[in-house]
C-alpha cells in the first residue's frame, strides 16, 4: 500500500448481515469503496457499495468477481474474508455433508478469494488481507470438530500466505472472535455458549465494535510490518 491511492478498495464476504454488513457500513463510512458479496442479495444502498451474489466456494464465481472489481475498481487495497458458516454437532453424529459444506465456504472459500485478491493486490503494488478464524480454535470446543477444523486450517494458510505475498507487500493477519449476538450461533443452545464464555479470560460475547478494532489495527499503514498473526477475542484460559 506504497503512496495515496485516490481510492481505496476493500472487498468483504459474508456482507449481508452479521459481522460483515458491520464492517460494511463501517468502512464505508470511513471512506472506502466496498465491494461485498454474499449467496443472497443487499439492500444496503450506498453510492460506493457494490454486491456480488456469489458462492465462495465456487472458483468461477470468484475470479469473475474480481474481474470485474480489476475493470470496475482497477485495484484492491484490502480483503476481509468473513463468510462463515457453523453446525454444532458430535462428531459421531456429523454427516460427511455437513463437513464438505463447512469446509467448501470457511477454508475454500477463503483460499480462492485470497488467492484471486491477492493477484489484483499485487498490481495494485500491495495490500492487505484479514482472515476470520475463531476462538473455539484454541479452546478446543466440544460438537464443533469441523467447523473448529476449518478455522484452524485458515489460520494455518494464512501464516503461509504471509510468507508467499510478504515480497509483494501484501500482508495477511487473522482476527478469531468470541461468540457474537449474529445468526451464526442463534442455533446454539445458551448453555453451551455459557460453557464456552467461563473458559475466555473476559467472560462475556463479543461485540461488533471488538471485531472492528481489529480489523482497522492490520489496516492502518503504521501495521505494514505485521503479518502472519492471530489475534483472538476474548482471551483463553
Amino acid at each position: 500500500m506504497n503512496g495515496a491511492p485516490p481510492h481505496k478498495v476493500m472487498l468483504i464476504s459474508g456482507a449481508r448481515k452479521g459481522i460483515g454488513r458491520c464492517l460494511t457500513e463501517h468502512y464505508l463510512a470511513q471512506g472506502w469503496r466496498v465491494v461485498g458479496c454474499s449467496r443472497g442479495p443487499s439492500d444496503l444502498r450506498h453510492e460506493h457499495y457494490r454486491h456480488a451474489q456469489m458462492d465462495v466456494a465456487n472458483e468461477e464465481d470468484v475470479a469473475k468477481t474480481m474481474g470485474e472489481v480489476r475493470k470496475i475498481e482497477g485495484r484492491l487495497d484490502a480483503l476481509l474474508n468473513n463468510a462463515g458458516v457453523a453446525s454444532m454437532n458430535h462428531f459421531l453424529l456429523t454427516p460427511s455433508a455437513t463437513v464438505e459444506s463447512i469446509m467448501r465456504t470457511n477454508y475454500l472459500g477463503t483460499f480462492l478469494l485470497s488467492r484471486e485478491g491477492a493477484k489484483l493486490m499485487r498490481g495494485s503494488g500491495g495490500g492487505r488481507i484479514i482472515n476470520f478464524s475463531s476462538i473455539g480454535v484454541p479452546l478446543r470446543l466440544e460438537g464443533e470438530a469441523a467447523y473448529n477444523a476449518s478455522k484452524a486450517a485458515v489460520a494455518e494458510l494464512s501464516q503461509i500466505l504471509a510468507r508467499e505475498l510478504a515480497p509483494f507487500s501484501i500482508t495477511v493477519n487473522v482476527v478469531g472472535p468470541t461468540p457474537i449476538a449474529t445468526d451464526l450461533i442463534h442455533h446454539v443452545p445458551k448453555a453451551s455458549i455459557d460453557r464456552l464464555l467461563k473458559r475466555q479470560a473476559i467472560p462475556r460475547l463479543g461485540s461488533f465494535a471488538d471485531v472492528i478494532n481489529i480489523t482497522d489495527f492490520y489496516l492502518r499503514p503504521e501495521s505494514c510490518f505485521i503479518t502472519g498473526q492471530t489475534l483472538y477475542l476474548g482471551g483463553v484460559s
